[in-house]
């Protein structure tokens, strides 16, 4: 059973930056694959970016690709997502998620454990 609790959300300008972070519960973290997803209002929760499990492998959505970074510390057991360049678009509560299966897995029905989401606003 993992614990997901997430953070670093906020209001910035078109263009800022924010990190946010997810800490995880449990000892085992690092056998976990990581990902983030994020839902805007009135869509459907979609791929932001995930990461394996000993932080060799990352992979993007391609909206975000060249402007978010997935991270993660498994000595603190927290994954990041750096957000640069940030746009209205990428407006949304944004969640961590965690996932047994080896690889790097970019759907929904992949991860077995989520936060509760921390919302990032983008005003223009």
């Amino acid at each position: 059973q993992v614990q997901l609790v997430e953070s670093g959300g906020g209001l910035v300008q078109a263009g800022g930056s924010l990190r946010l972070s997810c800490a995880a519960s449990g000892r085992t973290f690092s056998s976990y694959a990581m990902g983030w997803f994020r839902q805007a209002p009135g869509k459907e929760r979609e791929f932001v970016a995930t990461i394996n499990g000993i932080a060799t492998n990352t992979y993007y959505a391609d909206s975000v690709k060249g402007r978010f970074t997935i991270s993660r510390d498994n000595a603190k057991n927290t994954v990041y997502l750096q957000l640069n360049s940030l746009k209205p678009e990428d407006t949304a509560i944004y969640y961590c998620a965690a996932s047994r299966a080896v690889g790097l897995m970019t759907v929904r029905n992949q991860y077995a454990y989520w936060g509760q989401g921390t919302q990032v606003t983008v005003s223009s």
